[in-house]
């Protein structure tokens, strides 16, 4: 066989990623039991409204939530494959983190991606500060996370 053009699943680059728009993330993730409970004892977050099945139910919840952080970390996963894959440099910080409305287990979580603002990095060439607006609703549409992160990323024909 001859040689043939080969495409790379990636991210987008500095250059391409464009300020006002929303990038919507699929697909969707439905979280388990098996998430929950191995991401918090990964992390040693042993938070009994996590945890503790009997004790949960006598919350105002009734039953145990799903681990903030998880949420956090799936927020922002969720957005890898469409925006950053191989073409972040890094994280420069997360805040305004927020969770409007618990996640339970078995909740079906989506994700987009706002960007209101992007610059050309003056102390990098190549790359570029992008602001991100992760926002997440469940399956009822219903705001469950949101975030704003900011990356460094690479200038198309800057490859790592």
């Amino acid at each position: 066989m001859g040689a043939r053009r080969r495409i790379v699943q990636r991210g987008l680059y500095f250059d391409e990623i464009e300020e006002g728009v929303s990038y919507v993330h699929a697909p969707g993730r439905t979280v388990t039991e098996a998430d929950n409970v191995l991401f918090t004892t990964l992390t040693m977050n042993t938070q009994s409204l996590h945890l503790d099945a009997a004790w949960s139910e006598r919350t105002e919840f009734g039953e145990r939530l799903v681990n903030s952080m998880f949420t956090l970390s799936l927020l922002v996963g969720l957005s890898v494959t469409q925006l950053t894959q191989g073409t972040i440099v890094a994280n420069l910080g997360l805040t305004d983190v927020a969770f409007p409305s618990p996640v339970r287990v078995g909740d079906t979580l989506y994700a987009e991606t706002a960007v209101p603002s992007k610059r050309l990095s003056s102390s990098r060439p190549g790359e570029g500060i992008v602001t991100f607006l992760h926002t997440m609703r469940n399956q009822h549409d219903t705001v469950v996370a949101t975030a704003r992160r900011t990356t460094l990323v690479l200038l198309s024909g800057h490859h790592e």
